[in-house]
């Protein structure tokens, strides 16, 4: 048993957990993601984020947990994961030409309940698309669990004119530039 849990049951955000070289266990959080009445998309992503770690926190006390949440803001519309062919084509189809904010909520709750929250926000430009490209694009990668309908550390990034981040680990779910600055400060060094 590791000292470090990822509260997240995404695929992606463990992938990028394993880059930094750490032990860690992967706790589901199972907490409600609905966002409240009159909730900014910033204010979601910090509360989402911060509701996992304090989550899985309350059911490991004594361990540090890493919660995350990804957001992708277009024209004040919230996007969430499509879920299926017909709503990513759709989804990728009012993203074509446009610009996307993505934000991405962390939170570390280290072994005495203390909490860091951080926020990381990513631009991502996306080229004209014709509909070709889009249905071709979809059935290759299947992105139906990613906001926004890419996987932009695949296929995905073909799909861009731009993107623009202080974290490039960001845009994919878990923000490492900024998560290795709070593990320093919850005690847990990535490097010797």
């Amino acid at each position: 048993m590791s000292g470090l849990i990822l509260a997240s049951s995404s695929r992606y955000r463990a992938g990028l957990l394993q880059r930094l070289g750490l032990d860690f266990d992967q706790v589901s959080p199972d907490v409600d993601e609905t966002p409240r009445a009159g909730e900014s998309p910033e204010d979601l992503v910090r509360r989402l984020a911060a509701d996992k770690a304090r989550a899985v926190a309350a059911r490991h006390p004594g361990r540090v947990v890493i919660g995350s949440d990804q957001i992708a803001v277009a024209g004040g519309e919230v996007l969430g994961k499509p879920g299926d062919r017909p709503r990513a084509v759709d989804q990728l189809t009012r993203l074509s030409g446009q610009t996307v904010t993505f934000l991405t909520g962390l939170c570390v709750v280290d072994a005495a309940g203390g909490e860091q929250l951080e926020q990381v926000s990513t631009q991502v430009v996306f080229r004209t698309l014709t509909a070709g490209e889009i249905e071709d694009y979809v059935d290759r990668e299947r992105p139906f669990d990613c906001a926004g309908s890419f996987k932009s550390e695949a296929l995905g990034i073909a799909l861009f004119e731009a993107v623009r981040s202080d974290d490039p680990t960001a845009l994919i779910g878990l923000p490492l530039i900024a998560l290795c600055g709070m593990l320093g400060r919850a005690g847990i060094r990535v490097l010797a």
